[in-house]
Protein backbone atom coordinates (compact mmCIF):
# COMPACT_ATOMS: atom_id res chain seq x y z
CA UNK A 1 0.00 0.00 0.00
CA UNK A 2 1.28 3.47 -0.74
CA UNK A 3 0.25 6.25 1.59
CA UNK A 4 -0.31 9.73 0.39
CA UNK A 5 -2.84 12.85 0.18
CA UNK A 6 -5.69 13.19 -1.47
CA UNK A 7 -8.55 15.30 -2.30
CA UNK A 8 -11.72 13.58 -2.51
CA UNK A 9 -14.08 16.33 -3.67
CA UNK A 10 -13.73 19.10 -6.16
CA UNK A 11 -12.25 22.28 -3.39
CA UNK A 12 -11.71 19.62 -1.05
CA UNK A 13 -9.32 19.61 1.51
CA UNK A 14 -6.34 16.97 1.43
CA UNK A 15 -6.95 13.94 3.88
CA UNK A 16 -4.65 10.29 4.55
CA UNK A 17 -5.23 7.78 1.44
CA UNK A 18 -3.85 4.67 0.80
CA UNK A 19 -4.30 2.79 -2.39
CA UNK A 20 -2.79 -0.37 -3.40
CA UNK A 21 -0.98 0.21 -6.56
CA UNK A 22 -0.47 -3.47 -7.86
CA UNK A 23 2.43 -5.07 -9.73
CA UNK A 24 5.08 -3.06 -10.89
CA UNK A 25 4.89 -3.15 -14.88
CA UNK A 26 7.72 -3.73 -16.71
CA UNK A 27 8.16 -0.57 -18.15
CA UNK A 28 7.78 1.06 -14.80
CA UNK A 29 9.78 2.56 -11.80
CA UNK A 30 8.56 3.40 -8.59
CA UNK A 31 10.13 6.15 -6.47
CA UNK A 32 10.73 7.11 -2.98
CA UNK A 33 9.39 11.07 -3.23
CA UNK A 34 11.60 13.05 -1.09
CA UNK A 35 10.52 16.07 -2.17
CA UNK A 36 7.33 17.52 -4.09
CA UNK A 37 6.99 20.78 -5.80
CA UNK A 38 3.00 22.54 -5.39
CA UNK A 39 1.92 24.07 -8.52
CA UNK A 40 -1.10 25.75 -9.95
CA UNK A 41 -2.23 22.92 -11.91
CA UNK A 42 -2.21 20.82 -8.82
CA UNK A 43 -4.64 23.00 -7.37
CA UNK A 44 -6.50 23.74 -10.93
CA UNK A 45 -6.87 19.40 -10.70
CA UNK A 46 -7.76 20.03 -7.01
CA UNK A 47 -10.57 22.29 -7.83
CA UNK A 48 -11.71 20.83 -11.24
CA UNK A 49 -11.24 23.51 -12.89
CA UNK A 50 -10.51 22.49 -16.10
CA UNK A 51 -13.06 19.78 -15.73
CA UNK A 52 -11.03 16.55 -16.37
CA UNK A 53 -10.27 15.40 -12.71
CA UNK A 54 -11.54 12.15 -11.01
CA UNK A 55 -11.61 12.01 -7.83
CA UNK A 56 -9.83 10.51 -5.82
CA UNK A 57 -6.72 13.02 -6.63
CA UNK A 58 -3.60 12.44 -5.05
CA UNK A 59 -1.45 15.35 -6.78
CA UNK A 60 2.09 16.71 -7.08
CA UNK A 61 4.04 16.38 -10.24
CA UNK A 62 7.42 18.25 -9.48
CA UNK A 63 8.65 15.40 -8.04
CA UNK A 64 12.47 14.49 -6.71
CA UNK A 65 13.31 11.12 -5.48
CA UNK A 66 15.42 7.97 -5.30
CA UNK A 67 14.06 4.75 -7.84
CA UNK A 68 13.37 2.05 -5.29
CA UNK A 69 12.38 -0.53 -8.20
CA UNK A 70 12.35 -1.16 -11.86
CA UNK A 71 10.24 -3.02 -14.33
CA UNK A 72 11.87 -5.89 -15.94
CA UNK A 73 12.21 -4.15 -19.10
CA UNK A 74 13.55 -1.25 -17.70
CA UNK A 75 17.18 -0.50 -19.20
CA UNK A 76 17.76 3.51 -18.19
CA UNK A 77 17.45 3.70 -14.81
CA UNK A 78 18.67 1.89 -11.92
CA UNK A 79 17.62 1.27 -8.22
CA UNK A 80 19.22 3.97 -6.18
CA UNK A 81 19.28 6.81 -8.79
CA UNK A 82 17.90 10.41 -7.64
CA UNK A 83 15.62 11.30 -10.37
CA UNK A 84 12.72 13.81 -11.20
CA UNK A 85 8.92 13.10 -12.67
CA UNK A 86 7.16 16.07 -13.89
CA UNK A 87 3.64 16.42 -15.33
CA UNK A 88 3.93 13.51 -17.85
CA UNK A 89 3.81 9.82 -16.26
CA UNK A 90 3.83 8.13 -19.63
CA UNK A 91 3.32 8.37 -23.44
CA UNK A 92 2.18 6.30 -26.10
CA UNK A 93 5.63 6.11 -27.64
CA UNK A 94 3.86 5.57 -31.06
CA UNK A 95 2.22 8.70 -32.52
CA UNK A 96 4.65 11.11 -34.69
CA UNK A 97 5.41 13.69 -31.82
CA UNK A 98 6.38 10.85 -29.79
CA UNK A 99 8.90 9.00 -32.18
CA UNK A 100 9.82 12.64 -33.45
CA UNK A 101 11.13 13.41 -29.70
CA UNK A 102 8.53 15.50 -29.10
CA UNK A 103 6.62 13.32 -26.45
CA UNK A 104 5.65 16.37 -24.64
CA UNK A 105 3.26 16.83 -27.64
CA UNK A 106 1.38 13.16 -27.21
CA UNK A 107 -2.30 13.40 -27.53
CA UNK A 108 -3.00 10.53 -25.26
CA UNK A 109 0.50 11.39 -22.75
CA UNK A 110 -0.62 10.75 -19.20
CA UNK A 111 -1.09 12.90 -16.80
CA UNK A 112 0.70 12.12 -13.88
CA UNK A 113 -2.26 13.45 -11.36
CA UNK A 114 -5.10 13.38 -14.04
CA UNK A 115 -6.39 9.21 -13.74
CA UNK A 116 -2.55 8.77 -11.98
CA UNK A 117 -1.62 9.19 -8.31
CA UNK A 118 0.51 11.53 -8.21
CA UNK A 119 3.91 12.44 -5.89
CA UNK A 120 1.74 13.79 -2.48
CA UNK A 121 3.05 10.21 -1.21
CA UNK A 122 5.52 8.28 0.22
CA UNK A 123 5.52 6.47 -3.72
CA UNK A 124 5.01 7.35 -6.95
CA UNK A 125 5.08 5.19 -10.53
CA UNK A 126 5.58 5.90 -13.66
CA UNK A 127 6.66 4.72 -17.12
CA UNK A 128 10.66 5.30 -16.96
CA UNK A 129 11.05 7.17 -20.20
CA UNK A 130 9.39 10.05 -18.78
CA UNK A 131 11.39 9.82 -15.78
CA UNK A 132 14.78 12.35 -15.93
CA UNK A 133 17.37 11.53 -13.97
CA UNK A 134 19.07 14.59 -11.57
CA UNK A 135 22.99 15.59 -12.26
CA UNK A 136 25.10 15.66 -9.43
CA UNK A 137 25.45 19.52 -7.78
CA UNK A 138 21.82 20.20 -8.46
CA UNK A 139 19.84 21.00 -5.13
CA UNK A 140 17.28 18.74 -4.47
CA UNK A 141 15.17 20.55 -2.07
CA UNK A 142 14.55 22.87 -4.94
CA UNK A 143 14.54 21.04 -7.83
CA UNK A 144 11.01 20.01 -7.58
CA UNK A 145 9.66 22.75 -9.44
CA UNK A 146 12.05 22.61 -12.46
CA UNK A 147 10.24 19.58 -13.58
CA UNK A 148 6.60 21.52 -14.18
CA UNK A 149 6.84 25.43 -13.71
CA UNK A 150 10.97 25.55 -14.97
CA UNK A 151 10.97 23.10 -17.90
CA UNK A 152 7.28 25.30 -19.06
CA UNK A 153 9.50 28.30 -19.13
CA UNK A 154 13.18 26.80 -20.58
CA UNK A 155 10.83 24.76 -23.55
CA UNK A 156 10.24 27.91 -25.38
CA UNK A 157 13.95 28.86 -25.72
CA UNK A 158 14.66 25.81 -26.92
CA UNK A 159 11.69 25.60 -29.31
CA UNK A 160 11.99 29.14 -31.16
CA UNK A 161 15.97 29.37 -31.16
CA UNK A 162 16.37 32.08 -28.81
CA UNK A 163 19.13 33.80 -29.55
CA UNK A 164 21.69 35.41 -27.12
CA UNK A 165 21.26 38.92 -28.52
CA UNK A 166 17.24 38.69 -28.41
CA UNK A 167 15.75 40.96 -26.37
CA UNK A 168 13.04 39.25 -24.62
CA UNK A 169 10.61 40.31 -22.15
CA UNK A 170 8.72 38.36 -19.13
CA UNK A 171 4.86 38.79 -18.17
CA UNK A 172 4.54 38.24 -14.47
CA UNK A 173 6.98 37.56 -11.77
CA UNK A 174 5.91 34.45 -9.74
CA UNK A 175 5.82 31.02 -9.39
CA UNK A 176 6.80 30.55 -13.60
CA UNK A 177 7.99 34.46 -14.36
CA UNK A 178 11.55 34.09 -11.70
CA UNK A 179 12.95 31.13 -12.63
CA UNK A 180 12.40 32.86 -16.59
CA UNK A 181 14.16 35.71 -15.77
CA UNK A 182 16.96 33.63 -14.60
CA UNK A 183 17.02 31.15 -17.89
CA UNK A 184 17.13 34.17 -20.07
CA UNK A 185 19.97 35.99 -18.24
CA UNK A 186 22.16 32.87 -18.53
CA UNK A 187 21.03 32.30 -22.09
CA UNK A 188 22.70 35.58 -22.55
CA UNK A 189 19.48 37.82 -23.41
CA UNK A 190 18.16 41.82 -22.73
CA UNK A 191 15.92 41.22 -20.18
CA UNK A 192 13.00 42.94 -19.13
CA UNK A 193 10.34 42.15 -16.37
CA UNK A 194 6.47 43.25 -16.57
CA UNK A 195 5.39 43.73 -13.38
CA UNK A 196 2.68 45.95 -12.17
CA UNK A 197 4.04 45.03 -8.01
CA UNK A 198 6.57 47.75 -7.11
CA UNK A 199 7.92 45.65 -4.80
CA UNK A 200 8.72 43.37 -7.06
CA UNK A 201 10.80 45.34 -9.30
CA UNK A 202 13.78 45.48 -7.49
CA UNK A 203 13.53 41.30 -6.38
CA UNK A 204 13.18 40.98 -10.35
CA UNK A 205 17.00 43.20 -11.16
CA UNK A 206 18.16 40.49 -8.88
CA UNK A 207 16.97 37.38 -10.37
CA UNK A 208 18.36 38.49 -13.36
CA UNK A 209 16.00 41.57 -15.54
CA UNK A 210 18.15 44.02 -16.70
CA UNK A 211 15.37 46.27 -16.88
CA UNK A 212 11.41 46.71 -15.24
CA UNK A 213 8.21 47.92 -16.69
CA UNK A 214 5.26 48.78 -15.13
CA UNK A 215 2.16 46.71 -16.90
CA UNK A 216 -0.39 49.29 -15.43
CA UNK A 217 1.29 52.19 -16.97
CA UNK A 218 0.39 52.81 -20.32
CA UNK A 219 3.17 55.62 -21.02
CA UNK A 220 5.49 52.83 -20.32
CA UNK A 221 3.94 50.35 -22.52
CA UNK A 222 3.59 52.80 -25.15
CA UNK A 223 6.91 53.82 -24.88
CA UNK A 224 8.44 50.07 -25.32
CA UNK A 225 6.67 49.89 -28.87
CA UNK A 226 8.83 47.53 -31.06
CA UNK A 227 11.21 46.58 -28.59
CA UNK A 228 11.09 42.92 -27.54
CA UNK A 229 12.05 39.71 -30.25
CA UNK A 230 9.68 37.94 -27.54
CA UNK A 231 7.24 38.02 -24.72
CA UNK A 232 6.49 35.28 -22.43
CA UNK A 233 3.48 35.17 -20.56
CA UNK A 234 3.19 33.07 -17.34
CA UNK A 235 0.09 34.83 -16.05
CA UNK A 236 -3.67 33.11 -15.90
CA UNK A 237 -5.66 36.25 -15.94
CA UNK A 238 -7.10 38.57 -18.80
CA UNK A 239 -4.67 41.24 -19.93
CA UNK A 240 -4.88 44.14 -22.65
CA UNK A 241 -3.21 41.83 -24.89
CA UNK A 242 -3.05 44.58 -27.60
CA UNK A 243 -0.74 46.59 -25.80
CA UNK A 244 2.06 43.73 -25.11
CA UNK A 245 1.97 43.04 -28.81
CA UNK A 246 2.40 46.65 -29.70
CA UNK A 247 6.11 46.17 -27.87
CA UNK A 248 6.74 43.34 -30.60
CA UNK A 249 9.17 43.84 -33.00
CA UNK A 250 8.55 42.97 -36.52
CA UNK A 251 8.58 39.33 -36.80
CA UNK A 252 8.06 38.90 -32.68
CA UNK A 253 6.63 36.72 -30.60
CA UNK A 254 3.79 36.85 -27.83
CA UNK A 255 4.09 33.36 -26.07
CA UNK A 256 1.75 31.84 -23.48
CA UNK A 257 3.20 29.34 -21.14
CA UNK A 258 -0.10 30.57 -18.58
CA UNK A 259 -3.40 29.28 -19.05
CA UNK A 260 -5.73 32.15 -19.05
CA UNK A 261 -8.88 30.14 -19.55
CA UNK A 262 -10.38 33.86 -21.28
CA UNK A 263 -10.43 34.10 -25.31
CA UNK A 264 -7.79 36.08 -26.52
CA UNK A 265 -8.67 39.52 -28.10
CA UNK A 266 -6.27 40.43 -30.10
CA UNK A 267 -6.11 42.91 -33.26
CA UNK A 268 -5.23 41.02 -36.26
CA UNK A 269 -3.60 43.90 -38.24
CA UNK A 270 -0.99 44.39 -35.03
CA UNK A 271 -0.37 40.88 -35.96
CA UNK A 272 -0.12 41.01 -39.69
CA UNK A 273 1.85 44.32 -40.84
CA UNK A 274 4.51 43.64 -38.72
CA UNK A 275 4.39 39.59 -39.17
CA UNK A 276 4.36 38.92 -35.87
CA UNK A 277 3.68 35.81 -33.95
CA UNK A 278 0.87 34.21 -31.18
CA UNK A 279 1.72 30.86 -29.61
CA UNK A 280 1.67 29.07 -26.50
CA UNK A 281 3.19 25.35 -25.37
CA UNK A 282 3.22 22.71 -22.46
CA UNK A 283 5.87 21.59 -20.58
CA UNK A 284 9.13 19.72 -22.28
CA UNK A 285 10.24 16.47 -23.34
CA UNK A 286 12.52 14.16 -21.51
CA UNK A 287 15.13 15.48 -23.88
CA UNK A 288 14.50 18.99 -23.56
CA UNK A 289 14.14 18.39 -19.31
CA UNK A 290 17.23 16.37 -19.07
CA UNK A 291 19.17 19.75 -21.26
CA UNK A 292 17.37 22.07 -18.79
CA UNK A 293 18.94 20.12 -16.19
CA UNK A 294 22.23 20.57 -17.49
CA UNK A 295 21.93 23.97 -17.85
CA UNK A 296 20.69 24.74 -14.09
CA UNK A 297 23.74 22.90 -13.39
CA UNK A 298 26.13 24.68 -15.24
CA UNK A 299 24.57 27.92 -14.68
CA UNK A 300 23.55 27.51 -10.69
CA UNK A 301 20.04 28.62 -11.04
CA UNK A 302 17.77 27.95 -8.51
CA UNK A 303 13.91 28.23 -7.93
CA UNK A 304 13.17 30.40 -4.99
CA UNK A 305 11.34 28.17 -2.52
CA UNK A 306 9.30 27.84 0.30
CA UNK A 307 9.84 24.29 2.16
CA UNK A 308 6.47 22.41 4.18
CA UNK A 309 6.12 19.05 5.22
CA UNK A 310 3.59 16.69 3.60
CA UNK A 311 1.93 17.13 7.09
CA UNK A 312 1.45 20.88 5.79
CA UNK A 313 0.22 19.81 2.64
CA UNK A 314 -3.31 21.98 3.09
CA UNK A 315 -1.57 24.71 4.73
CA UNK A 316 1.26 25.08 1.48
CA UNK A 317 -1.89 24.93 -0.43
CA UNK A 318 -4.02 27.55 1.31
CA UNK A 319 -0.89 30.40 1.29
CA UNK A 320 -0.93 29.37 -2.58
CA UNK A 321 -4.53 30.47 -3.29
CA UNK A 322 -4.19 33.26 -1.30
CA UNK A 323 -0.73 34.54 -3.33
CA UNK A 324 1.37 34.15 -0.27
CA UNK A 325 4.04 31.72 -1.83
CA UNK A 326 7.43 33.19 -2.30
CA UNK A 327 7.79 32.24 -5.43
CA UNK A 328 7.20 28.18 -5.52
CA UNK A 329 6.41 25.72 -2.62
CA UNK A 330 8.08 22.60 -1.59
CA UNK A 331 7.15 19.49 0.16
CA UNK A 332 9.79 18.22 1.87
CA UNK A 333 10.29 14.65 3.69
Amino acid sequence: MIKAYAAFEAKGELKPFEYDPGELKPNEVEINVKYCGICHSDVSVIDNEWGISSYPVVPGHEVVGEISAVGDRVTNLSVGQVVGLGWHSGYCGECMPCVSGDQNLCATAQPTIVGHHGGFAEKVRAEALSVVPIPDGIDLEAAGPLFCGGITVFNPLVQFDIEPTSKVAVIGIGGLGHIALQFLNAWGCEVTAFTSSEHKRQEALELGAHKTLNSRDSEELEAAAGQFDLIISTVNVKLDWNSYLNTLKPKGRLHFVGATLEPLDINAFALIMAQRSVSGSPVGSPATIAKMLEFVKLHGIEPVIEKFSFEQVNEAIAKLKDGDIHYRAVLCR
